[in-house]
């Protein structure tokens, strides 16, 4: 339940401003001049705010789209993301965005047209080329669809690019808004998938992954492309075991016909980033794990590391064909 919205004044009157707002009758609403005041402020404790976020509603004025960081992508050569959102409903421990962001508040920019003309511009500018652009790199793309209309604004514009495909990246189960129009050709709708034993530990308020499964049967039963992102690979002394019944789980529910991509990435983060989350959960055992730093990068020690991705991608290739497998580089 959001309790309290800040809006930046210049967009007080905006209809999309107006809809959410109507949404939260109780909810105190707080003007700001720019979003900024109230999200990037260094005094703040991110864990406190997590456990009761407030809504900021503000406009967006340039990068809407986003060059994809090098080995983002499911196979084609021009990727990019943009965030409408930042910050996640959801409480994943080694979620980066803990460590990126000051604030815990949801951050919505509410001038979506503004992202359509510029994705729309890069595919006018590439007319030949199949291009990626992925949603839920700095958010869940469905997890507050009901608020946000994100879904219901976007895919009818994706719809009518020929050569723009979107990724959904998600852990939520608010599938009725695909559900209830046609599949689109050039969508895939993933989700990020890990064992019970690991999500019950480490991804706090996301759905289980029975309800994701459930989720996804729907799905592909309209016809809606999937994609599973088993992203990151968390180390536990019976990961082997975990991630075995992980994998039989999800195929004896996902028609491969269905599935568009599986990716595979390691558990990792910027050395910043780890120390900024570090700080906020000292007694949090995934941060004690096994881990060493890659040249600014924290990760497990490359000889584990090497071990979890063989095992792990031996095991998924029992089940789908090479052509369909993306490991994160």
């Amino acid at each position: 339940m959001i309790e309290t919205i800040y809006i930046e004044e210049n967009i007080l009157r905006h209809p999309r401003v107006v809809e959410i707002v109507a949404r939260f009758p109780q909810a105190r609403t707080i003007t700001c001049g720019r979003y900024g005041e109230v999200f990037n402020p260094k005094a703040q404790s991110f864990r406190l705010q997590k456990l009761k976020p407030a809504l900021i509603l503000a406009e967006k004025y340039k990068h809407f789209a986003l060059e994809a960081p090098a080995g983002y992508g499911i196979g084609a050569e021009r990727n990019y993301y943009f965030s409408h959102m930042l910050n996640c409903l959801y409480d994943c421990r080694y979620c980066f965005l803990q460590g990126m962001y000051q604030s815990a508040n949801y951050l919505l920019f509410v001038n979506y047209e503004d992202f359509q003309q510029e994705i729309k511009q890069l595919c006018v500018d590439n007319p030949a080329e199949e291009i990626h652009f992925f949603s839920g790199y700095d958010c869940d793309s469905l997890a507050l669809e009901p608020v946000t209309g994100f879904v219901e604004q976007f895919l009818p514009f994706f719809a009518q690019i020929p050569n723009a495909w979107l990724e959904l990246r998600t852990k939520s189960t608010q599938v009725r808004s695909l559900l209830n129009r046609e599949p689109l050709p050039r969508c895939v709708v993933a989700f990020s998938l890990s064992p019970e034993e690991i999500a019950a530990k480490v991804e706090d308020k996301a759905p289980s992954l029975q309800r994701r499964l459930d989720a996804m049967s729907k799905l592909q039963e309209q016809g809606w492309q999937l994609g599973l992102r088993f992203d990151p690979v968390i180390y536990q002394a019976n990961y082997q075991q975990q991630y075995q019944r992980l994998f039989e789980q999800v195929f004896s529910m996902i028609d491969i016909k269905q599935l568009h991509s599986v990716s595979l990435g390691a558990f990792r983060l910027p050395e910043k980033f780890f120390k900024k989350m570090q700080k906020l959960y000292p007694d949090e055992k995934l941060f004690a794990s096994p881990l060493v730093n890659h040249y600014g990068m924290i990760s497990y020690r490359r000889e584990l590391e090497q071990e979890m991705k063989h095992y792990c991608t031996e095991q998924l290739l029992s089940y789908i064909p090479v052509a369909k497998f993306f490991p994160c580089t």
